[in-house]
């Protein structure tokens, strides 16, 4: 008996014609099942994203939707759908379900054109993942992300049950932050055939325009010309990788599975989030900058996680014993004051989280600029920035708002994410609220869907780089660049804000560069993977400086110049510390000093 309805037609969110105010979110594909349309309006109900698809038989169809419901008991996300301008009873979103499939009744549907319209009536984070119309009775259609899933979607939607090779590269990218666009744009103007693989719909990760931070650490000068921005905040990195015949960038492209064979990656699939199509990119090596270490979980890396104790690596800085505790994500917002009072609506959904924190520190000034001091009421009493935590905190820096340190980044970045949301709303309704006269024309001009992301995995390599290395310079044979920085340790988990940080440190340490060795830059199991960002082999110590994004992109060009030479030599990258180890240093030197990506002789 066939479990899953076999016919009908699949109209997946993301594929429609007009989004209207919604916008799709695709950063939670491989933890719950697929991209999905957000009705991101903070407050206020946003247009309605509307399409039309073709009914090919007339007759009696039920209806289901996939949604979530997700603050249950109270719906802040509700939402409609209509179908040719008749709108079903059934609200969605209000169900006090996680992601599911909710039946809207049936509908007599004639052959020809149909069409469709989300109306949402929050504002406030409704979410539709896929509309499916069926004849058949009583079956609802495949939850979830898994094979059986994925399957029936691929079926309903005509789409090849295998990915299609979507080209031969001599280097396959996977992550396009700020690592990953200088780790293609200099392999690029190596002449070295390049696939970038990004997972949104921008360029840039935690810079991008989504996020909106600079790059701290090392900055040399690809970095910053990788950094440059439009007026709109986006950066210009794409124009520069477009104006490379060698590199190809494939956005809004999710990896989600690999090929191994004799440890190495033979191919990495990456599916489309619009269309759906997986495609495959094949190549000899590969370098992740995804952040996440997704390309080493895939194939069965050797992995690092959460925080050494310190009889491991002998860092001062690490806690006694081993956790699985690491930096959580980060939500980004800014405030303004308009001309005409604004009211906000009641939020006891948010408010149960924030509670009475009023405190709105901390704010996205601009792209590229953090950590503003926006409104407080300070009759609220949530504390006095620098005494709200065990060690050194004295400005309202961004990372105030962090969440998640003790959970699965991987399968629960949604309900971080969420969380976070609610934080933010609930302190400004208690703004809003506590003050209304000084406060009435206070709006909300931005707040991110999308989290700078914090910690996951790190990489194992040949070494493992430590706090003790990095504060005594040690010298490394191998040493491919130089980083910079604080060590920066923020944990959220206040005792009472479970949004705020319970503990910073910031240890400037000397001051001074330290080297980093080529070892920390490929897996010690896989290979052809190299890795730059903050998911090198580094403790969660070390990692804490080797995190930020110029640091990142200093690795991403030694990972590039290690490409040339494996493709150059037609070996693999441990093979270059024992035979060409000063042509790497050489040339990575020359780019990260000068930002020029060009092979002579005399490098």
């Amino acid at each position: 008996m066939q479990r899953y309805p076999a016919t009908g037609v699949l109209v997946e969110a993301e594929a429609f014609d007009d989004y209207g105010g919604w916008v799709m979110d695709s950063q939670f594909d491989l933890e719950m099942g697929s991209p999905y349309l957000l009705a991101h309006g903070n407050g206020v109900p946003v247009a309605d994203a509307t399409t039309q698809i073709a009914i090919s038989a007339a007759g009696e169809y039920h209806v289901w939707l996939r949604a979530k419901d997700w603050v249950p008991g109270h719906h802040p996300g509700r939402f409609t759908l209509s179908i040719n301008d008749e709108i079903l009873l059934t609200v969605f979103g209000a169900n006090d379900c996680d992601w599911g499939w909710q039946y809207g009744g049936k509908k007599r549907l004639e052959a020809g054109p149909t069409n469709l319209s989300l109306h949402d009536l929050t504002g406030f984070g409704g979410r539709c993942d896929a509309i499916f119309l069926t004849q058949e009775e009583g079956k609802a259609p495949p939850n979830g992300a898994d094979d059986v899933a994925r399957a029936w979607r691929r079926g309903l939607r005509g789409l090849p049950a295998e990915p299609v090779v979507a080209g031969s590269f001599d280097l396959v990218v996977a992550g396009g932050g700020v690592p990953g666009c200088v780790a293609a744009l200099a392999a690029a103007r190596l002449g070295i055939r390049v696939a970038l693989i990004q997972d949104r719909p921008y360029l840039g990760g935690n810079a991008s325009v989504e996020i909106g931070l600079r790059p701290r650490g090392t900055v040399s000068p690809l970095t910053d010309e990788v950094y440059q921005r439009h007026a709109n905040g986006d950066l210009r990195v794409k124009e520069l990788l477009d104006a490379e015949s060698s590199a190809s960038v494939f956005l809004n492209h999710t990896v989600y599975s690999v090929g191994v064979a004799d440890s190495s990656i033979t191919f990495v699939d990456a599916r489309d989030a619009r269309s759906g199509r997986e495609s495959r990119f094949v190549a000899p090596i590969f370098v992740d900058c995804s952040g996440k270490a997704i390309l080493g979980l895939l194939a069965g890396a050797e992995t690092l996680f959460g925080q050494e104790s310190q009889t491991e690596y002998g860092e001062s800085l690490a806690p006694r014993l081993r956790t699985n505790r690491h930096h959580g994500n980060t939500v980004f917002f800014r405030t303004r004051t308009i001309n005409t009072p604004t009211p906000f609506p009641n939020v006891p959904w948010a408010t149960v989280i924030a509670k009475d924190y009023a405190d709105l520190s901390g704010q996205l000034e601009k792209f590229g600029t953090e950590n503003l001091a926006g409104p407080k009421v300070s009759n609220s009493k949530p504390g006095v920035p620098g005494q709200e935590v065990k060690r050194r905190m004295t400005l309202p820096m961004t990372h105030y708002w962090e969440y998640g340190q003790n959970l699965d980044p991987y399968t629960q970045g949604e309900h971080i994410r969420d969380h976070l949301l609610r934080a933010i709303y609930g302190t400004f309704s208690n703004v809003k609220s506590s003050a209304p006269a000084t406060y009435a024309n206070l709006v909300l001009d931005h707040v991110a869907y999308v989290a700078a992301q914090g910690q996951f995995r790190r990489y194992r390599g040949a070494h493992v780089l430590s706090e003790t290395d990095i504060r005594t310079h040690r010298q490394f044979p191998d040493a491919v660049v130089k980083n910079r920085g604080a060590f920066c340790l923020h944990y959220g988990g206040h005792e009472k804000y479970d949004f705020r940080l319970a503990d910073w440190e910031w240890d400037e340490r000397d001051g001074k560069d330290y080297d980093v060795p080529f070892r920390c830059l490929y897996s010690v199991n896989i290979r052809n993977l190299m890795m730059a960002g903050k998911h090198i082999s580094a403790t969660h110590i070390a990692g804490s400086n080797v995190k930020f994004m110029g640091n990142g992109a200093e690795h991403a060009i030694a990972t590039a110049v290690a490409a040339h030479l494996c493709r150059k030599y037609g070996c693999v990258a441990r093979d270059l510390v024992r035979h060409h180890m000063i042509e790497l240093q050489r040339l990575a030197g020359a780019i990260s000093s000068t930002g020029q990506c060009q092979v002579s002789s005399r490098i």
